[in-house]
């Protein structure tokens, strides 16, 4: 744990910090399939506004998270604003609020784990079949899909993409494109000023790599929307993205309507 609640304490007050320590740090694995730390701050001075059911914050701490099953956060934090619960659901085992709240939050992905979330059915099925004219053009009409995705964080918010398709009468080509990531109303991911890539690519197959991979990055600026990864009562919002080496950081709040399976 980050810690204790802090200010005098009396032995019904000091019962109900031990217990919502230990219904917040489960109540928060609960949203996600596997996390492999999870660790809740919860302040209150004095503590004995506990018993009113009055908490000035919690703080929440992660490492190496997993969301629906193949999503893997390297490390999630939130801090909430001041919280109003229900005394009673503690006892209960659970934590019921009495309004929303917000908390500033900060996610952190790795390239790797990116890499990963290209092989996951969610993301996947959004690459298969896709009918864009400027793919369909090329293939006679038949919708064609994207394989092989590998993504490298660069500096400054840069991000390189490289993948695979096939067409009726030409397989493995490659796709290669740069990108500058943004966020678009603080929930959707951008793939702004996309550019061709030509180096690794045969002479061959320029022309059509080139027309391919900026219909490539078409789809991508269309598909990550963060409310597709709403976790249960929370709902995340961007307010910032940045890269830092091997890292993807985003940092905003999450929107907290109730703590996972309450209603």
């Amino acid at each position: 744990m980050f810690g204790g609640l802090t200010g005098s304490k009396s032995s019904s007050s000091d019962f109900g910090e031990r217990m919502l320590n230990a219904v917040a740090s489960q109540s928060i694995r609960h949203l996600f399939t596997q996390s492999e730390t999870v660790d809740v701050e919860i302040r209150c001075n004095p503590s004995s506004k506990l018993l009113q059911g009055s908490v000035d914050s919690f703080k929440m701490w992660g490492r190496h998270l997993v969301i629906r099953r193949d999503f893997l956060v390297e490390e999630m934090s939130f801090e909430t604003d001041a919280v109003s619960i229900d005394p009673g659901s503690i006892l209960g085992g659970n934590i019921r609020l009495k309004q929303p709240t917000q908390a500033v939050a900060q996610v952190v992905l790795t390239e790797d784990a990116i890499n990963r979330a290209f092989t996951a059915e969610l993301v996947k099925k959004r690459l298969v079949n896709v009918d864009l004219e400027a793919v369909t053009n090329l293939s006679g009409g038949e919708p064609i899909s994207f394989r092989d995705v590998k993504v490298e964080l660069r500096p400054d918010n840069q991000i390189k993409l490289m993948a695979k398709t096939d067409l009726p009468n030409r397989a493995d080509v490659p796709l290669s494109l740069s990108a500058t990531l943004t966020v678009e109303k603080r929930r959707r991911i951008s793939f702004k000023n996309p550019k061709f890539e030509p180096d690794a690519i045969p002479d061959s197959m320029l022309s059509l790599a080139e027309i391919l991979s900026m219909a490539f990055a078409q789809i991508l600026d269309n598909m990550v929307d963060l409310d597709r990864f709403d976790l249960d009562g929370v709902t995340l919002r961007v307010n910032r993205l940045e890269t830092h080496g091997k890292n993807l950081v985003f940092s905003g709040y999450a929107q907290i309507d109730h703590f996972p399976g309450t209603r």
